[in-house]
């Protein structure tokens, strides 16, 4: 238990100073924000009478906001494999390693304070999207559900995120890698376009696709359904599926990243 308690204070610790690089470099923040701003506007405003169809435009921009929260959070996720391959190259691991300090702190303040970076982009999301014509039209109750989600989802990430920082060679690896899996992740899914838009063995993909799950919970919490519900049991228990399958995500890849973090720390 004691163990257990050094690892949170120790992660705080992390966490703090992870933020305090955010405030001294707000350009991260502002990176955070304004790419799924200009997304909101693209899709809604240059795509959306195109693609809502006879629905139009309006009710295309609520189907999208959920998406665009989900493709945002996960999006985030490359701060995490910047900050620690930025860490790597400037020796600051090995800084961390020359103290007492518990090893799960290190990745674990830094995919917490991450997840903070994704709580002011939603909260800045969420106003963008109340320009736009997006209401919340579920209870209080459910809002809430939906975005405890969309960051359970974020934290998820962040270790895959975690996994592949410690793992680059360099920064301009680690930005590269750290993007390249989020798009076929994020666009093969109901993010921006109904299942059954899609072909066949695509639609077969993105209905197992946790990025679905998780949009498709939110946007059946804050109710902002676009033309006909989608079936199939991933479909059915979004919800459900959604936490399960971020649950999964975490017990893989954050034994994953601590164990390499430990290699690494250890060299």
């Amino acid at each position: 238990m004691n163990a257990i308690a050094k690892s949170l204070a120790d992660g705080g610790v992390i966490t703090w100073r992870n933020l305090m690089n955010v405030r001294r470099n707000p350009d991260w923040l502002m990176a955070a924000t304004l790419q799924p701003i200009m997304f909101v506007l693209l899709f809604a405003y240059v795509f959306g009478d195109a693609i809502g169809g006879a629905a139009g435009g309006a009710a295309y921009r609520e189907f999208l906001i959920a998406g665009i929260f989900v493709q945002t959070v996960a999006f985030n996720s490359a701060f995490t494999v910047i900050g620690f391959a930025n860490d790597l190259q400037k020796g600051i691991i090995d800084r961390f390693r020359s103290l007492p300090m518990s090893r799960l702190a290190v990745v674990l303040g830094r995919t917490t304070s991450d997840l903070a970076v994704s709580v002011v982009a939603l909260l800045v999301m969420s106003l963008c999207g109340l320009i736009v014509g997006w209401r919340i039209r579920g209870s209080v109750a459910d809002a809430v559900l939906a975005y405890l989600v969309i960051l359970l989802f974020a934290w998820s990430m962040s270790w895959i995120g975690a996994l592949i920082g410690l793992t680059a060679r360099s920064v301009e690896v680690a930005q590269s890698a750290g993007l390249m899996w989020m798009f076929p992740l994020s666009f093969i899914s109901s993010a921006f376009v109904p299942l059954d838009k899609l072909p066949g063995f695509l639609r077969v993909i993105a209905e197992w696709n946790p990025f679905t799950a998780v949009t498709n919970a939110t946007r059946n919490l804050f109710g902002n359904q676009f033309g006909p519900p989608p079936t199939g049991w991933p479909a059915e228990h979004a919800a459900l599926y959604a936490i399960l399958a971020c649950l999964a995500i975490i017990g893989i890849f954050a034994p994953l990243a601590v164990a390499r973090y430990r290699r690494v720390a250890s060299k």
